[in-house]
């Protein structure tokens, strides 16, 4: 198995961000969420990449927003991902008034993008990072279902599963023995992409003002906070930006290099 370029540099990208995230969890330079010292301060040896409008240190609250994005993206993806390959697989299994009704549910909801599906949960929930996630997961639902659905219906041709239905296999038992087993890596490179949009989604939520709430740090937060003040402290946009830009690069050059080593074609 050849190991990609792009699967490297998407490793070493999602590694990175992974650990920022996970050391954020016992050390900042900084309290991310105290307000005080100097404000919009430039990057300097006391403060890596500089401070906010507040006084709060940039390259802290960085740490801990890479932290939030995480748990968002991996909650998210779960969601969408459990129920959407299960309602996939059971389409693909019966091909009849299942499969047309469960598409159909896919399509209406694929329909509404995160953001909107967002504004219309914290309209009547209210804003928050768990009002966030739910309108996330609900937008990759469809996408797991389709990528499941199609790749289920390739292996329920295969001529093993065939045979194993004319031995009286039961559909469920094919589908956990046989189905899942080979739909799982183009699941698996679908879940790397969708982890990149699902950061991308908590961002601009964020920006929005409904994803998760301050104090608490955000990279779509963030940049919101620094429109005002691009042109006498850039820093603060700047290296909010370089985070999300980063962190959705590396999963989706992760999923491409997934790609690559696990299509049997390639």
């Amino acid at each position: 198995m050849t190991v990609s370029r792009n699967f490297i540099i998407g490793l070493g990208l999602t590694a990175t961000l992974v650990t920022i995230a996970v050391l954020s969890l016992i050390w900042t330079p900084y309290d991310p969420e105290v307000i005080g010292g100097s404000l919009r301060a430039g990057p300097s040896w006391s403060h890596w990449l500089g401070t906010d409008w507040a006084g709060r240190d940039v390259a802290s609250r960085l740490m801990t927003g890479a932290r939030t994005s995480i748990g968002v993206g991996v909650v998210a993806v779960a969601i969408g991902m459990i129920a959407g390959v299960g309602l996939g697989v059971i389409a693909a299994a019966h091909r009849n008034w299942v499969d047309d009704v469960g598409m159909r549910a896919a399509d209406v909801v694929f329909a509404f993008p995160a953001i909107i599906s967002a504004l219309l949960i914290t309209t009547i929930f209210g804003p928050g990072a768990i009002n966030a996630i739910i309108a996330i997961g609900i937008f990759n639902i469809p996408v797991f279902a389709r990528v499941s659905r199609n790749a289920a219906l390739t292996v329920w041709a295969h001529d093993y599963v065939l045979a194993g239905l004319a031995m009286g296999k039961g559909r469920l038992r094919l589908t956990v023995d046989h189905i899942l087993p080979n739909i799982a890596p183009p699941l698996i490179v679908q879940a790397t992409i969708q982890f990149g949009l699902a950061i991308l989604a908590e961002a601009a939520l964020s920006f929005l003002g409904v994803g998760v709430q301050p104090p608490a740090p955000s990279w779509g937060q963030m940049l919101f906070d620094s429109q005002t003040m691009m042109a006498i402290a850039p820093w603060l946009a700047i290296f909010p930006g370089l985070a999300i830009a980063f962190a959705v690069l590396g999963f989706n050059l992760l999923g491409d290099g997934l790609r690559d080593m696990l299509d049997p074609r390639l």
